[in-house]
């Protein structure tokens, strides 16, 4: 994982479920190209064609909310968002994200200080936001120590193999 993350931005509303991250009826997709180009769809079908790899999601309050299945996460990473920055995250989301490699960051008013296609630099570690064209600085909450570790590892997975020895 990246720990300085730069890239431009989507902005989300408040609310957006698992199933607008990924619909339901793409669930029986299994190629991770695939999977990708439908992510957000439940949003706006334009999302993925227009998102470019290593871009940022900013989002609202609640981001990840609805069901418990990881392909919303997997969707964001196959898209090829390198981050989720949001007001706020479903609990059960966050932990998906995070145990897939996926770093996320609250930060609370972050969706609206941001629009479509501002840079910003990302310090995960820290857990800070610097928008490119101002330089403004906006601190964000930072990432547990064992929540950072996994990411660090590149995931769950990861974390587990190493420790068993494979």
């Amino acid at each position: 994982m990246e720990k300085l993350i730069h890239g431009n931005v989507i902005v989300l509303g408040n609310n957006i479920d698992t199933d607008q991250i990924y619909p339901g009826r793409y669930l029986d997709l299994v190629e991770p190209a695939e999977i990708g180009r439908h992510c957000l769809s439940g949003v706006d079908e334009n999302i993925a064609p227009d998102f470019k790899k290593g871009d940022i999601v900013i989002a609202g309050t609640n981001f990840g909310c609805g069901s418990s299945r990881e392909h919303a996460p997997i969707a964001l990473i196959n898209m090829g968002a390198s981050a989720v920055v949001a007001d706020s995250f479903a609990r059960i989301f966050f932990r998906n994200s995070i145990n897939l490699g996926l770093p996320l960051i609250v930060c609370k008013g972050i969706s609206k200080k941001l629009k479509k296609g501002d840079g910003i630099a990302l310090d995960v570690e820290a857990g800070t936001i610097t928008i490119t064209s101002t330089g403004e600085v906006i601190q964000g909450e930072k990432i547990g120590e064992y929540a950072l570790h996994i990411l660090e590892e590149g995931g769950i997975k990861e974390v587990f193999k190493k420790r068993m020895g494979k």
